[in-house]
Formats: structure tokens, C-alpha cells, sequence
């Protein structure tokens, strides 16, 4: 069932499973994505966890109260913060995809007292030069004005048709997962790749190495680029292990969402 909570400026569209007497897990979806996004997943999980999955800023139903600035990785890592405390939830687990892998990163570093573990779906720490990231904005800048000026169904198609997708176009649920995306508001993801696109997010490169949070590193074996930018992170960063999940891309919890949560059940078994 969908909820709401308001707190500072951000009215948050969430879901949660499970029994609220047991320990929390906080998932933060991808770009495209909403509070869904999760759903095989949690329904496995959720026999031994309170699974909590909220829609972030620029997608679903999550409405953000004020500028645009508050779409930025920043102020919505505090109003994550307020939200879990809303929720009187004084400590969770964090599982985040892509863009809500950064994000889960970026909560797990700067504010570890409330995360007991994380584990990070094809997560990056963003780019590590001024040049990087400057180039990186530019292309998402032009992304976000093809969201506000051509067809949005279109803009779906050529995001998916990226290398980074080709296992997923052949998972047989591919064209469900289309028909939720195109769900979403375009106005509001230009929104959200003008703020939190990692052009735009603070490198987390240094900060990485100061890390005091388990982390759970996992990568498709078919996304190489990931599999590079993971390495590194765990050559960096202190209670952070690899793993490499066969027979899939970028997208692991959707291209097999059993092994996806096998390898969830483990690491926090070995982690408590």
C-alpha cells in the first residue's frame, strides 16, 4: 500500500512490507524508477525485514515543495534523514540502485550513525574531475531539455537502447517495466538530471576511504564499466566486499530478483 509523509520540503510517496517490529531496510530506486521498483525483491525479504521503499524526488508521486535545489543529492540526503526519523526509525539497513546507489552511498558517508550496513546495485561515487563532471552536465543537460521538449515515449526507448541495458531488453517482463516508466512526470525527471545526475553530485572518491559502514558492492557481469568503478571502490574503501553476479547488467534486482535477494540475506547474515 502507497503512504505519504511530508516533512520539511518534500511530501514523500513510499510503500513498506513487513512487520515494523523488525529491522528496517531503507530502498532507493534508479532513475525512472518509483517506489516499486523493489517489489520481487521485498516480497522476499520482507518476511524477516520491515522493508521500506520511498519514491525520490523528480519521479512518481513525490511531490518537492520549494526550488530546485532540493533535488540535489545534498538536501535530499537530509530529507531522507527526516523522513526515516518521521518514521521513528533510529537505525536501518540502505539498499540503493544506480542513481539510488550513489545516493545510499552518500547517506552511508556522511551520516553512518544511522545505516548499519548498505548494499550498492551498480553504484559509482560519481566522477573524480572538474572536467569530468562538466562534460557529464552538459550531457545531461541536453538529456533533460530532450525530457521537456520531445516525446516521452520516445525519450524511454533511446534511454534503454544505452549497452548498458542489453540484458535487460531481454528479460521477458521488459515491456511491463516499460509501461511503468512511462508512468512518470518528464518535467519532473528533467528535474531530476539537472540536480542529481552524477555530473552533479559531490565526488565521493576521497570521502570514500573514510568509509566506516559494511558495504555491499554488487555488479552485473555483463557491465564491465561498473565492474571497473567497483573495483576501484573496494581497493579504497574499508568494510566494502565485490561481488560480481553472473549472467546479467546493469540492472541485477530486475534480471534476477532471487539471486538478488540471496545475496542480500547473506552479506547482513555475515554482517550483523
Amino acid at each position: 500500500m502507497e503512504k505519504y509523509i511530508k516533512v520539511e520540503n518534500y511530501n514523500f510517496n513510499y510503500c513498506s512490507r513487513g512487520s515494523s517490529t523488525n529491522f528496517p531496510i531503507l530502498f532507493l530506486h534508479g532513475f525512472l524508477g518509483n517506489c516499486h521498483e523493489f517489489n520481487q525483491s521485498i516480497s522476499l525479504l520482507s518476511k524477516d525485514f520491515y522493508c521500506l521503499a520511498v519514491t525520490l524526488p523528480g519521479h512518481g508521486k513525490t511531490k518537492v515543495i520549494g526550488g530546485e535545489e532540493y533535488y540535489k543529492m545534498e538536501h535530499t540526503a537530509q530529507g531522507l534523514i527526516r523522513f526515516i526519523a518521521a518514521l521513528g526509525i533510529k537505525g536501518c539497513i540502505l539498499i540503493g540502485y544506480s542513481m539510488g546507489g550513489r545516493l545510499a552511498l552518500y547517506l552511508a558517508l556522511y551520516f553512518p550513525e544511522y545505516f548499519s550496513q548498505a548494499i550498492l546495485e551498480s553504484a559509482s561515487p560519481g566522477l573524480k574531475t572538474q572536467a569530468e563532471r562538466d562534460k557529464r552536465i552538459q550531457q545531461d543537460l541536453q538529456l533533460a531539455k530532450e525530457l521537456e521538449t520531445e516525446d516521452f515515449s520516445c525519450f524511454i526507448t533511446k534511454w534503454y537502447n544505452q549497452p548498458l541495458f542489453a540484458s535487460l531488453k531481454k528479460h521477458p517482463d521488459f515491456e511491463r517495466m516499460l509501461e511503468h516508466r512511462l508512468q512518470s512526470n518528464p518535467l519532473e525527471l528533467s528535474k531530476s538530471l539537472r540536480n542529481l545526475s552524477t555530473g552533479c553530485q559531490p565526488s565521493l572518491w576521497i570521502k570514500l576511504q573514510e568509509n566506516l559502514v559494511p558495504l555491499l558492492l554488487l555488479v552485473g557481469e555483463l557491465d564491465q564499466k561498473f565492474i571497473s568503478i567497483n573495483t576501484e571502490m573496494v581497493s579504497l574503501c574499508k568494510f566494502a566486499q565485490l561481488e560480481i553476479v553472473n549472467n546479467c547488467g546493469h540492472n541485477i534486482h530486475w534480471e534476477t530478483a532471487n539471486l538478488f535477494g540471496e545475496k542480500i540475506r547473506h552479506f547482513l547474515k555475515v554482517n550483523r
